[in-house]
C-alpha cells in the first residue's frame, strides 16, 4: 500500500501548479491533503477510482483536510468528537478492516506563540482520541503536525528555540506521542539523516537554500512496524510551501 500526505497550502492554488500531474503519477492507495483552504462547492476534483472525503473549516479560506482513497472505508468520521476542536476541519478518520487511517492538520502556535495554550489542549485531546481508537484497531495517522521534533529536523535549531513549531512544549508533546506507542516512520527508517525537510518558508529563498523544517509526518501504532516498507519525503515535488510525504506499507 502506498500512502501520500501533502499540505497543499490551498488546493485551488495547488491545482494551478501541477497538483493533478503529481496525483496521477503518485497513483497512491490513499492520498491526503491538509490546509485545503476552501469551502464545499468551490472546487470539483475529478478523481476516477477514488472515494473523496472533505472536512471544511467554518472559517472561509482556512485550514481544512481531505482524503482520497481507492478502497471504500467501512466508516468515515470528521473531527475528534469535541466541539471546541472540531470547528476548523482538521481531522478525518477512515476505518478499514485492520486499521484506522487518520489525516490531521495540527493547529499552528502562531506568531509570539499566541495560540500555544490552545495547541497544548489540542495535543492532549488528539492523543486521547488516538489511544481510544487504538483499543479497537491499530492506527496510521499523517499530516502537518506543525512541530520539528529534534534539532536534526530543522536547518536552524538554535535561532528557532522560542518559535512556533520548535518550542520545548510542542516538542515534548510529540515525544509523549512516541512514548505512548506511536512510531515516527521517517526516523524509523532514517534515524540520523540530516537535511531532509518538508516545509520551507516562502521568504528568504528558503527552499533554494534548503533552510527547511520537517513538520509533516506519517506515524503508526507500534504493532504495525513489521508492515512498514519505506518512508519518503518527496522534496522534488513543488506546488506548495510543503512537499508531499509518502509511506509504503504491506
Amino acid at each position: 500500500m502506498k500512502f501520500i500526505s501533502w499540505n497543499v497550502n490551498g488546493i485551488r492554488a495547488c491545482v494551478q501548479k501541477g497538483f493533478m500531474d503529481f496525483f496521477k503519477e503518485a497513483d497512491a492507495d490513499i492520498f491526503c491533503l491538509q490546509e485545503t483552504k476552501m469551502q464545499e462547492g468551490q472546487l470539483e476534483l475529478e478523481l476516477p477510482g477514488y472515494h473523496q472525503y472533505w472536512n471544511y473549516a467554518m472559517r472561509k479560506g482556512y485550514s481544512g483536510t481531505a482524503v482520497f482513497t481507492k478502497k471504500e472505508p467501512i466508516s468515515v468520521s470528521y473531527g475528534i468528537g469535541i466541539e471546541k476542536h472540531d470547528q476548523e476541519g482538521r481531522v478525518i478518520t477512515l476505518e478499514f478492516e485492520d486499521f484506522y487511517f487518520i489525516t490531521v492538520y495540527t493547529p499552528n502556535s502562531q506568531n509570539e506563540l499566541a495560540r500555544l495554550p490552545y495547541r497544548m489542549e489540542w495535543e492532549d485531546a488528539f492523543l486521547t482520541y488516538l489511544k481510544k481508537l487504538e483499543e479497537k484497531k491499530p492506527v496510521v495517522f499523517c499530516g502537518d503536525l506543525n512541530v520539528a521534533h529534534q534539532e536534526i529536523d530543522l536547518k536552524n535549531p538554535k535561532t528557532n528555540r522560542k518559535n512556533a513549531g520548535f518550542t520545548d512544549e510542542e516538542r515534548a508533546k510529540f515525544s509523549a506521542l512516541l512514548e505512548n506507542g506511536f512510531v515516527d516512520t521517517f526516523r524509523y527508517f532514517y534515524p540520523e539523516v540530516e537535511g531532509i525537510y518538508s516545509w520551507w518558508s516562502y521568504r528568504f529563498k528558503a527552499r533554494e537554500k534548503n533552510a527547511g523544517w520537517r513538520i509533516d509526518y506519517f506515524c503508526v501504532s507500534d504493532c504495525l512496524k513489521e508492515r512498514l516498507r519505506d518512508a519518503k519525503i518527496l522534496t522534488d515535488v513543488f506546488g506548495s510551501d510543503h512537499c508531499p510525504i509518502e509511506l509504503d506499507m504491506e
